[in-house]
């Protein structure tokens, strides 16, 4: 099965960032991508403390949604969209699971938020396990996926072949271009994905946006964790790769003994 990441630049806008999306996913589809994964609250565009982004109200966040839904249905490819939702009065970071037929699947909240988050969202108290032609996968969105391993050894043990990554990394004010992936002066972001792969024996698929500095990039890691791709730094699109799924075996997640840290 083949797999997408996009690695847009960041959205100026809900609009913008629709267009991006119809953009990246009709050429993920015609790639023969199943499903495609974006960075971080793309809609509307993670807070970042140099760019000012609108508070999106519920019902521009729901037209959004619509939007995306038809873009998926429109290209025949599932689609896992982060974004800002509100849920029973709760303002949540999540992401959206689409089907290759537009209808939404459910959601991911982001469960261990950055002490930096703390203020801007409520955190969520679920993991969902999902399924999309057949593949089965988790979603651990950013500093939960890099600073919780147990976000993703979850999914793993509960049968997932892939655990999306949603995340966001670096800027485009300020900081140190890279050039060579996972180098060891690089910050630690990619040698974090690496290891969520190859302690759990899954796929991990990490995705972020392209930025002028960016700390880490999109990246495919097999159960080995060796990386199958990588999107060039600076350098906006799509990675498609053709997964195995079954050297997914999730074999080491599975050896985990819970009872012993009781």
């Amino acid at each position: 099965m083949k797999i997408a990441l996009a690695s847009p630049p960041f959205p100026t806008s809900i609009a913008d960032g629709l267009a991006v999306t119809e953009k990246l996913v009709k050429d993920a589809a015609q790639r023969g991508a199943a499903i495609i994964c974006f960075p971080e609250t793309f809609i509307p565009g993670y807070p970042l403390a140099d760019v000012e982004v609108p508070k999106a109200s519920p019902d521009e966040l729901q037209a959004a949604l619509n939007n995306v839904c038809q873009i998926a249905a429109d290209n025949h490819i599932a689609v896992i969209m982060p974004m800002d939702w509100y849920d029973n009065g709760k303002f949540l970071n999540v992401a959206q699971v689409i089907s290759a037929e537009g209808k939404v699947l459910g959601y991911q909240t982001k469960n261990q938020l950055d002490p930096s988050e703390d203020a801007v969202w409520t955190p969520g108290t679920e993991r969902k396990l999902f399924e999309v032609g057949g593949l089965r996968f988790g979603i651990t969105i950013c500093h939960e996926g890099f600073r919780y391993p147990e976000s993703v050894r979850w999914a793993a043990r509960e049968g997932a072949q892939v655990v999306f990554h949603p995340h966001l990394t670096g800027s485009d004010i300020k900081g140190k271009q890279i050039s060579q992936w996972c180098h060891s002066s690089s910050p630690y972001y990619e040698k974090a994905m690496m290891m969520r792969a190859l302690e759990n024996t899954i796929y991990f698929a990490s995705v972020g946006y392209t930025m002028k500095y960016q700390e880490s990039t999109s990246s495919i890691i097999a159960p080995d964790g060796v990386c199958a791709a990588y999107q060039p730094y600076g350098e906006a699109g799509v990675i498609v790769a053709d997964i195995d799924t079954e050297k997914a075996t999730g074999y080491l997640a599975k050896r985990f003994k819970p009872e012993l840290y009781d």
